[in-house]
């Protein structure tokens, strides 16, 4: 629980509520459906436009491989930009920030529907990928001020629902949209969401005034932003064909990351604070937790490209097919905590990391003449089992951190999930370009030996989590009777992937 710390995970605050008023409506249920409309606006809108690809691209008159630029650019601007948006808050008060992160994704919305060349569209992603950064900590700051201290966890669930529902509405109202419309529905239904949140916004969630802040580590941002950035564009470019601006770039961004390591011992509020990678539960959480969510970014991806790019499925049935991964995900929330009582972190991490792998791996024996059924029970399995990895690396993440270190932890890692996330988009375009040949045309093969190296990749993860101790984490499993660490564990698996 975030007010128990005196603090926002993710954004270093301190706490200031606002008392409510006798007179105000029930903050328990206003305040975080209010952040959830505009949550799940985000959510919605980010696995949507992932069925509605091909159509797009066939649109912009390109081919569907290079619109993976579309979701790496979002994820990456996601990842880059996050550890502004606390800052941002304190300086000039969370609801104001939220308001605007709201008004920038919503105005980006509207300039990808009015892109007609893909440069635009690119650039209109990068935008929203800003306003997206900068609304999930100020929504969880609104949270922490607004609502009484009994009643944060209960609020806490509520507003992380979207990055359930979203998911699962996603597919489905991308491939109906562009199934029975235009694909630049997927976008203009943004704006009248973005304005109904915006206005309950400012007529019911008190005004948060702005706190003082340390100053802001700007070379900090610089260094990390160039460099994860650099990195990332070159897996897009060797994605588009091997060649040599592509590696100078990956070596020009890990030169990058290594000048922000070296900048990062000498300063001492770093943007990212490195020396958390002291404690191994933190460290395995990230390192073995970035090698698995690569799939996080790969799978969502490739599944609609396979099902209407080769099987020749319709947007609709595509998403109808894909989106049952979040249903075995939604299944799995109410079991994680009984299963880590059960069986402790360590256990848990290592055997899920090799079967969820294994149902990615699976996924290469789809073919043609597979039986939906088929396709969708082994979907199923697959969310069902990420499901819990997730959960678990984001409960883990703050077993050994202090109460002064949580607001650090939440930016570390989740600018990890996002760069691992982003990864996986452009390593999985990469390998289909590569095992498609000279051909343009997406052809079985290669989505199936590219589901098996993603699978190996995320496989790999479970030599991290080996090296865990066996007791790690037992106070936040329930594995002992100590209070310590209940409220983290309860709030970060509730806001789990």
């Amino acid at each position: 629980m975030a007010a128990r710390f005196g603090g926002l995970p993710g954004t270093g605050l301190t706490e200031q509520r606002l008392e409510p008023k006798a007179t105000e409506l029930d903050t328990r249920k206003t305040v975080p459906l209010i952040v959830a409309s505009a949550l799940i606006m985000q959510q919605i809108d980010s696995t949507a436009i992932a069925t509605a690809l091909p159509t797009i691209a066939d649109a912009l008159g390109e081919p569907p491989l290079a619109l993976h630029s579309t979701i790496t650019v979002y994820v990456l601007s996601l990842g880059v930009f996050l550890p502004l948006s606390g800052w941002l808050a304190d300086r000039f008060g969370a609801r104001r920030v939220f308001c605007l992160a709201i008004a920038l994704f919503t105005l980006a919305s509207l300039l990808c529907a009015a892109s007609t060349t893909l440069t635009m569209l690119i650039a209109a992603r990068a935008l929203q990928g800003f306003g997206g950064a900068l609304m999930l900590p100020t929504a969880r700051l609104i949270l922490v001020r607004s609502v009484p201290r009994e009643e944060l966890v209960s609020a806490m669930v509520l507003m992380s629902m979207p990055a359930v529902i979203g998911p699962a509405i996603g597919p489905l109202l991308g491939g109906f949209i562009t199934g029975v419309s235009s694909w630049h529905w997927i976008f203009w239904i943004n704006l009248p969401v973005g304005i109904v949140a915006i206005i309950l916004t400012l007529a019911l969630i008190e005004k948060i005034p702005p706190t003082e802040r340390t100053s802001f580590d700007f070379p900090g941002f610089i260094l990390t932003g160039a460099g994860i950035g650099a990195v990332i564009f070159g897996f897009d470019s060797f994605a588009r064909g091997m060649n040599s601006s592509a590696l100078v770039l990956v070596v020009g961004g890990v030169a990058l990351l290594g000048l922000y390591i070296r900048h990062a011992r000498k300063t001492q509020n770093a943007i990212l604070d490195l020396k958390l990678f002291r404690y191994p539960t933190f460290r395995s959480s990230v390192t073995g937790g970035s090698l698995f969510r690569i799939s996080m970014g790969a799978l969502p991806f490739m599944l609609p490209l396979l099902m209407q790019e080769v099987f020749r499925y319709t947007p609709l049935q595509s998403g109808a097919i894909t989106f049952v991964s979040t249903i075995g995900a939604f299944g799995m929330r109410t079991m994680t905590r009984r299963i880590l009582r059960r069986f402790g972190f360590r256990s848990v991490l290592f055997w899920n990391a090799l079967i969820a792998s294994a149902s990615m791996a699976l996924l290469a024996t789809f073919t043609p003449g597979t039986a939906p059924m088929v396709m969708v029970a082994i979907i199923l399995l697959g969310g069902f089992f990420r499901a819990l990895q997730f959960t678990s690396l984001n409960t883990l993440t703050f077993a050994e951190t202090e109460d002064s270190e949580m607001s650090h932890a939440t930016s570390l890692s989740q600018m990890a999930q996002r760069i691992a996330q982003s990864t996986g988009v452009a390593m999985s375009a990469m390998l289909l370009h590569y095992f498609s040949g000279s051909s343009e045309t997406l052809t079985n093969f290669a989505f199936a030996m590219s589901f098996i190296i993603i699978a190996i990749i995320s496989a790999s993860s479970c030599f991290s989590f080996f090296r865990l101790s066996g007791t790690a984490g037992d106070v936040l499993a329930g594995r002992k009777k100590e209070a310590k660490g209940e409220a983290i564990a309860a709030e970060q698996a509730d806001a789990a992937e």
